[in-house]
């Protein structure tokens, strides 16, 4: 299973950035997926995540900002971002998971650092 993010980079606050997450090696299509980000010396957080179902779920912190997409038939996830602030800098995580006869299947990508500055 490969999880290979893309996008990242640096922009000026306010600027825009998309981050895409291309996978292989799992049916795309049945797993959640998410974007998590961590920080210089903070936990890793859940930024937002999409369902199978194509249901949606965001951090407050990025609600109105931040939009997360899924086009299944390419395998790939997108996290939109918007207004960017200083405060979204981080190393951003792509993830993919599901839950399956009582088992875990969860996936990580090696992330892509997410730098805004002036």
């Amino acid at each position: 299973v490969q999880l290979v993010e893309s996008g990242g980079g640096l922009v000026q606050p306010g600027g825009s950035l998309r981050l895409s997450c291309a996978a292989s090696g799992i049916i795309f299509s049945i797993y959640d997926m998410g974007w998590y980000r961590q920080a210089p010396g903070k936990q890793r957080e859940l930024v937002a995540n999409t369902t199978s179902g194509g249901s949606t779920n965001y951090a407050d912190s990025v609600k109105g900002r931040f939009t997360i997409s899924r086009d299944n038939a390419k395998n790939t996830v997108y996290l939109q971002m918007d207004s960017l602030r200083s405060e979204d800098t981080a190393v951003y995580y792509c993830n993919a998971v599901r839950m399956f006869m009582l088992k875990k299947y969860d996936y990580w990508g090696q992330g892509t650092q997410v730098t805004v500055s002036s």
